[in-house]
């Protein structure tokens, strides 16, 4: 079993474990964009040294203290995955700034709703991102100082409160990073130091599969560093280890294993479209002339995953985490069980249960709802640290002392979990968590829409797709037309991820006594939605505007 996965007591923030490696390793690589053609950002791409990244960290920590920014302020960052992410991040955390990102893909509505529910002091974005940010900050009634990345001043605003007094700690807010619920507008989840410098050790010291070596390890991460994935654990875990976080601004199928040579990765993250894709390429030698040790993710399909792993020569460990919970579970020790989306076993420092719909454990073998927590004596150690804004529904996920994740999960007799469904209201497209009571809202506020549910359905290669069905006013058709145009409707109000890639027009919708859409009892058991009768696959639709929102902003 691994070993109880405690920080050294001297490494107090996400800054400290970067100074620290900065101390021992400064020649060594600590972050690395890989080159690609086109972007608007270092399409060549770079690499900063330990000693070079705390050389701007410096630059940038003066520029807050000299424009009065401390412990409790908080600043929007949207510039998606350029190097300065890290470099303000870290500069922040030092003084007890909270760093609240920002996903490039987001609208103007939903910008504003970030910006009203956080509270932020200060926004800094890219310049082709200006326009919308100002845009939002009026939807939000905010008056705020707003900067491009590429021209900050030599002095900001200086923000309207007054510092906190004190040094930041392990408690201190280091980040507020957004996710979809089960219902409505993402809320803010309250992520602390503690939370940053435990998930990262987690994630180091699980060994196995996914042993860490010492100021070694290449770690290449896809995914938004708005998300805690590549934001927090895996750039946490490069610092505490002296390793490199190579940061792309995406997965690119076609440049992939190139990009993996080109890095000198060791280790690489995926969700389950990356290992369908890769499977899809034709074969080429340099998918086997890598130095991958392992890839960590979830949701690699059971019928891909042993095909996958004798292909390319590298064991992929699946993985269970939250944005809440932090630390992950891997299935990381051998014999792994690649024939089922099985994702570890409880360990110290994350115990779990299963319980029933009465918080009551279920035996062994039978399904429920799983819950984990730190320890009976600690059980929120190392968790998020509540739902900004929202105090009962923190109280609300920690009935009972344990943290109730919205999963349902299977736990062998050996222990071994297993995932089996999901009782929120979510859908998981390529490793976004989107909100189907959110998608639904914008859906709604259109006035030819008199109800609407939005369901996850399978998708072969992104996991699971948006499905709206839909109860149209008389006057709307019900064909092609009217559901692109239903999606036009959505495009101001939500990323294009979140858009409808099925859409079905429905005479009424289930419903109970009190008018709550019954979503299980919209389709028969066993149909596929995609399959009814008058169901439009907009997801060529959807693909394009992705183009269109990537080419304006």
């Amino acid at each position: 079993m691994a070993r109880q996965p405690e920080p050294p007591p001297h490494l107090r923030t996400a800054h400290d474990c970067f100074a620290a490696a900065a101390a021992r390793v400064p020649d060594r690589d600590f972050l690395c964009i890989p080159a690609h053609a086109g972007r608007d950002y270092h399409p060549d791409g770079v690499t900063y040294s330990y000693a070079a990244m705390a050389a701007r960290i410096a630059v940038a920590r003066a520029r807050f203290e000299r424009s009065g920014f401390g412990h409790g302020h908080s600043v929007a960052m949207m510039v998606g995955n350029r190097p300065e992410h890290f470099e303000q991040l870290l500069a922040a955390n030092v003084l007890g700034i909270c760093i609240v990102p920002v996903s490039p893909d987001y609208t103007p509505a939903e910008i504003a709703h970030l910006l009203g529910d956080s509270g932020v002091d200060m926004v800094i974005a890219t310049a082709s991102r200006l326009a919308d940010v100002e845009a939002a900050a009026a939807l939000a009634g905010r008056r705020l100082p707003i900067h491009d990345i590429d021209a900050l001043p030599e002095r900001f605003a200086p923000p309207v409160r007054d510092p906190r007094p004190g040094v930041p700690d392990r408690e201190t807010v280091a980040s507020l990073l957004y996710t979809s619920g089960t219902t409505g507008l993402p809320k803010g989840c309250l992520v602390s130091n503690e939370y940053f410098v435990s998930s990262g050790q987690w994630y180091a010291s699980r060994g196995g599969r996914m042993t860490f070596a010492d100021d070694s390890e290449r770690l290449f991460n896809p995914f938004p560093v708005f998300h805690m994935n590549a934001g927090v654990i895996s750039a946490v875990a490069m610092m505490l280890t002296g390793g490199c976080l190579i940061s792309a601004d995406r997965f690119h199928p076609r440049s992939w294993w190139q990009d993996i040579i080109g890095t000198r990765a060791t280790i690489m993250h995926y969700m389950g479209v990356i290992p369908a894709m890769l499977m899809s390429l034709p074969p080429a030698p340099e998918e086997r002339q890598h130095g991958l040790k392992f890839g960590m993710g979830a949701g690699v399909a059971p019928t891909l995953h042993a095909a996958f792993e004798e292909r390319f020569g590298f064991p992929l460990i699946e993985v269970w985490g939250m944005t809440e919970t932090g630390r992950l579970l891997p299935d990381n020790i051998e014999p792994r069980s690649v024939d089922k989306r099985a994702f570890g076993r409880a360990a110290p420092g994350l115990e779990v249960r299963i319980v029933d719909a009465d918080d009551k454990e279920v035996p062994r073998g039978e399904i429920g709802e799983f819950t984990v927590r730190h320890s009976a004596e600690e059980p929120r150690k190392g968790f998020f640290s509540g739902y900004l804004n929202h105090e009962a529904l923190t109280e609300h996920v920690w009935r009972g002392g344990w943290f109730h994740t919205g999963d349902v999960v299977r736990q062998e007799e050996d222990g071994l979990l297993v995932f089996v469904d999901r009782t929120k209201n979510m859908i998981r497209r390529s490793g976004e968590n989107i909100s189907a009571g959110e998608v639904e809202a914008a859906l709604a506020s259109h006035p030819g829409v008199v109800s609407v549910a939005v369901l996850a359905v399978g998708d072969d290669l992104r996991e699971e797709e948006v499905l709206a069905c839909v109860v149209p006013a008389e006057g709307l058709a019900r064909d092609a037309e009217s559901a692109r145009a239903l999606i036009d409707h959505c495009r101001a109000r939500l990323a294009y991820y979140k858009l409808p890639g099925w859409l079905i027009f429905r005479d009424s919708l289930p419903t109970t006594n009190t008018n709550k859409v019954q979503h299980r009892l919209i389709f028969a058991a066993g149909e596929d939605p995609r399959k009814a009768e008058g169901c439009f696959d907009l997801r060529q639709e959807k693909a394009g505007h992705r183009t269109r929102q990537a080419a304006t902003h």
